[in-house]
Parts: structure tokens; C-alpha cells; sequence
């Protein structure tokens, strides 16, 4: 269990054993049935500390009843049009399994444009995937295997990384800092693959602020990451961005069944009918709500916030340096 001794998981259950309803409820729900499993997420979160590891999870299951986690997977983003709209927009999904079990997340980072709708919306599909991920994909995934599987593994694609991500960094810090604060380690291995340059400047920056812990599970691999990721998972589970020979696009795939982005593939199919049958189990009768769900937006702390700042300052340098190259070409076309 690494870091985390066996009499700190003790001191740490007894801690828990105390809490009342309705955070014991939740705690199900967040635990699903291996609550020591989880009990060892928080403390490695916390380096092992079991005060900040307990403050920890109590602020994560008032947050839960506050914001009606337990019930979110029961409220569709509607209309339909709207729905397909948001996953356009931001792209994630499930392209398979790695040979360990574990499930395997793409996310198209630069061509996830977060404009098509309103922050909330965002936000509440983000939650949406970490609540089905953790409620039915894992426990599916642990019975397949024959082992507990509590974690994935995320393939992040920078294809179409752009200067103007500057735009989208808020937004972006909201979910990673709701991940960092109520879904830890819930990643074994973050693979970054089709790097442009831009990103390439910024990560030599940032990645020393990153807590060691954090950096270890990171691994930017060359092109499209193909020949790596077949190491720890067949073809078949590679995302379509990563199966050429070098970096490709995407969000285009020829068969959209293979485009783990597309709302015609298996898992987003699943998740949608998941979350309508939710919906008309909790509220038969009643008609769905339009409206996102408003989810309380936590603060980052003072060591994600001066990462933000500092990751905000190099793409400004990156964009300014871009503007003056510019500006130097338009003078030597007008011959200036």
C-alpha cells in the first residue's frame, strides 16, 4: 500500500466508523463496498496523514450532500441537442481496457473546446463520467478480471493544442481541482501523446510544480504513442487518435464506433441510456427538468493556484512571442 501503514488505515477507520447520516450513505455510494480500498486513496492523498486524510473525506461527502452527488447520474443533460452538443465539445471516452483490467480514458485536451454551453453543464457531465465510471465501470471491471479494480489509466491527446487554450484554463482547473480534491488517485498513469511544441515549452515549466507524486504518473511519449501503449494494452483498446503511425487527429475517425469521442460509440450509448433510466426511476411521472445541475466550484490551493498562474504566464509569453512573429511577417509582406 506504499506510503500508507496498516495502523494508519486503523486510526483512520475509526475515525469513520463515527460519522452520521447522511454522510454514511455516501460513503457507500463512494466506497462501493471497499472501504478500506478508499480509506487508502485519501491517505495517499494526504501523504499519509491521517487528520488531513479525515478532514479530507468529510469535506468530500459534505460536498456530495450538498450538491446531490448520489442523484447526479439520475439528471440528463436535456434536450438531446444539447447533450450532443456538450460532447462535442468535450471530449472524452472509453476506448477499452488495459491487460491489467484497467480502464482506459482518451481525452482530446486540444480539441476540447468547452463553447457550446454554459460552465455548469461542463462540469456536470465531468461528474456525470467520474460517478459512472466509479459506480459501473469499475465494479464491471473488477468482477471481469477477478480482482478489485478502483483506478484507470488516461491517455490525454494535445492534437490541436492551441494559444488560445489560455481561454479555457479556468474551467479546466475547476474539474482537475474537484478530481484532485474528491476523486484521488483515481488515475494510475496519465500518457500525454501528439505534442506540439507549445505544450512541450510550457511542461518543462510546470512539471517541477507538479507534488512528486503526481509527476511520477505522468509520461509524455513521442508521436502518437502507439508503439508504448501496445506495452500495456491491445490494439483494440488503443483510442483511434493513437492507432497511425504517427500523430493523428482526434475527433475525425473514419467509423465512428471506433471514435470512443462519438455519441454513437458503445460507451457513450451506455452512459446515456444509464442516465435516462436513472431519471425515469427516480421521477417516472415527472417530466425531465431542462437546466444544469449547479455544482458548487471549489477553490484550487495555494499549490494549484500558483501552478495555474504560472502555467497562464507561459502560454501569455508563448502568445505574445506568436503575436510579434506575426506582426514581423505582415511588416515583410507590406515590405516594411
Amino acid at each position: 500500500m506504499g506510503i500508507v501503514s496498516q495502523e494508519a488505515i486503523s486510526q483512520f477507520k475509526a475515525l469513520m466508523d463515527q460519522i452520521d447520516e447522511p454522510l454514511k450513505t455516501t460513503f457507500q455510494n463512494v466506497h462501493q463496498g471497499y472501504p478500506a480500498e478508499t480509506l487508502v486513496r485519501f491517505l495517499k492523498a494526504r501523504d499519509g496523514n491521517v487528520a488531513k486524510a479525515h478532514k479530507m473525506l468529510v469535506d468530500c461527502l459534505k460536498w456530495r450532500v450538498q450538491n446531490e452527488i448520489d442523484h447526479i447520474l439520475a439528471k440528463p443533460i436535456v434536450p438531446n441537442d444539447l447533450y450532443r452538443v456538450v460532447r462535442d465539445s468535450q471530449l472524452i471516452g472509453l476506448s477499452g481496457y488495459s491487460r491489467e483490467g484497467h480502464p482506459v480514458f482518451a481525452i482530446g485536451v486540444g480539441l476540447s473546446t468547452f463553447d457550446q454551453a454554459s460552465v455548469h453543464y461542463y462540469v456536470q457531465s465531468h461528474i456525470q463520467v467520474n460517478e459512472y465510471r466509479d459506480r459501473v465501470i469499475l465494479p464491471a471491471a473488477s468482477k471481469k478480471y477477478g480482482r478489485h479494480i478502483s483506478n484507470c489509466v488516461k491517455v490525454l491527446d494535445m492534437t490541436g493544442l492551441k494559444l488560445s487554450a489560455l481561454s479555457q484554463i479556468k474551467l479546466l482547473t475547476i474539474i482537475s481541482t474537484i478530481d484532485d480534491l474528491n476523486y484521488p488517485e483515481k488515475t494510475v498513469t496519465y500518457y500525454i501523446v501528439n505534442v506540439p511544441y507549445v505544450f512541450s515549452a510550457c511542461w518543462k515549466v510546470v512539471k517541477p510544480l507538479l507534488q512528486e507524486r503526481t509527476r511520477k504518473k505522468v509520461q509524455v511519449l513521442p508521436g502518437c504513442g502507439r508503439d508504448e501503449l501496445l506495452k500495456i494494452m491491445d490494439y483494440s483498446s488503443l483510442p483511434h487518435f493513437c492507432r497511425g503511425e504517427g500523430s493523428g487527429s482526434s475527433r475525425n475517425s473514419g467509423n465512428q464506433t471506433d471514435n470512443c469521442y462519438s455519441l454513437d460509440h458503445p460507451f457513450h450509448q451506455q452512459l446515456y441510456n444509464y442516465i435516462k433510466q436513472q431519471s425515469l426511476i427516480r421521477e417516472p411521472v415527472a417530466p425531465l427538468k431542462q437546466g444544469s445541475v449547479h455544482v458548487e466550484m471549489p477553490e484550487p490551493d495555494a499549490e494549484g493556484e500558483k501552478f495555474v498562474k504560472t502555467l497562464e504566464s507561459e502560454l501569455q509569453k508563448y502568445r505574445n512571442q506568436d503575436g510579434l512573429s506575426g506582426s514581423m511577417k505582415a511588416l515583410k509582406i507590406n515590405g516594411v
